[in-house]
């Protein structure tokens, strides 16, 4: 059995807990307000940005998964959680003397390129916006504490509760059509599973890479995607959207790595995903 924190607890982490909670590890689930049903999980009220609210926090665990999000998608609470907030973490347990394994999670937001070219873990990373900056500057940090630690960079998460393409179906946003404009996706219930995927192979001795990509088998054009969705709820086609001279992202993620590692996708492209989404969440 393994001591485990979650550091960022939430819907992802929560899942992620519950899972590891039922293979018999003691799991703590670190964020600003727990929820009233624990789920088994030892939930910890406290803040990343507060170093005081951190200063009670037990550090003898054999893992982190650092899972936080920012609270807006701005630079200040992107600063103040991936450079303040991890920091403060991470100084935590090197002044307790402790040092756990690490599984960081990151995001393909670290990648800057812009003509639709394929990328994986050791493409360039020279990210144009400050969300992708930050992220990488936490990549880094984690992987200076220990060269075992991992980084887990997620594409576009999507599933029940994440609605955001459903809705540019339904709304009839304008698309971009040519060039092709890129999305690339994972379910949420295949970042947990190749969160748990990783941790166990970690337990197992399994020699592991610095870094995973994890984005579903097919990237596919927003165009494509959105069509595909608009004819399932009988919408009408998007418009053509005027092509953007300014991108700051257009890659196709390929996820090489995980899978010759051994993981499978529960949903291996978006109409598998999608399609369950249909069933569990309702387009509000």
């Amino acid at each position: 059995m393994a001591k485990i924190l979650i550091a960022g607890c939430g819907d992802i982490g929560t899942s992620l807990g519950k899972v590891l909670v039922e293979k018999g590890h003691y799991v703590a689930g670190l964020r600003r307000h727990p929820p009233v049903d624990n789920m088994g999980i030892r939930f910890v009220a406290a803040d990343l940005t507060n170093p005081a609210e951190l200063a009670g926090l037990e550090t003898d665990y054999d893992q982190v998964f650092f899972l936080a999000a920012p609270k807006q998608h701005d630079l200040s609470a992107y600063r103040e959680l991936y450079d303040v907030g991890l920091k403060n973490l991470l100084y935590r347990f090197s002044h307790s003397h402790h040092n756990p394994h690490w599984i960081s999670v990151s995001s393909t937001s670290v990648y800057g390129q812009v003509d639709g070219e394929w990328v994986d873990e050791d493409s360039l990373t020279e990210p144009k916006k400050y969300n992708g900056q930050l992220q990488l500057l936490s990549e880094q940090r984690v992987l200076e504490e220990s060269k075992s630690n991992l980084v887990v960079r997620f594409a576009g998460i999507y599933g029940p509760g994440r609605k955001r393409m459903l809705r540019m179906a339904v709304k009839g946003d304008p698309i971009q059509y040519e060039p092709p404009y890129y999305t690339n996706r994972i379910h949420k219930e295949d970042c947990v599973g190749v969160l748990k995927f990783l941790f166990e192979k970690r337990l197992d001795g399994t020699k592991l890479h610095s870094h995973y990509l994890a984005s579903d088998d097919e990237p596919a054009p927003m165009w494509e995607v959105v069509s595909w969705l608009t004819k399932q709820f009988k919408c009408r086609q998007p418009e053509i959207k005027q092509v953007e001279q300014d991108a700051t992202q257009n890659k196709r993620c390929c996820n090489k790595r995980l899978k010759e590692l051994g993981y499978r996708f529960q949903y291996p492209t978006y109409r598998e995903g999608y399609t369950q989404s249909f069933h569990s969440s309702i387009v509000s």
